[in-house]
């Protein structure tokens, strides 16, 4: 199983801009901003009336 900490040190390391290490508060911020994307997203597929979350709500 890939976790997210593996994946977005994948994703640091394609951007091949010289920056290697994941600092220990970086996970907890990247959870945060992607909890707030989610429920904007959400808040958008409702303001629409629509019960599902489409990629449009992004």
């Amino acid at each position: 199983m890939v976790t997210a900490r593996t994946q977005v040190k994948e994703i640091i390391k394609e951007a091949n801009v010289g920056v290697d290490n994941i600092g220990a508060d970086f996970m907890d911020k990247l959870d945060e901003k992607v909890k707030q994307l989610i429920l904007d997203a959400v808040r958008r597929a409702k303001e629409n009336n629509r019960r599902t979350v489409m990629g449009r709500d992004v």
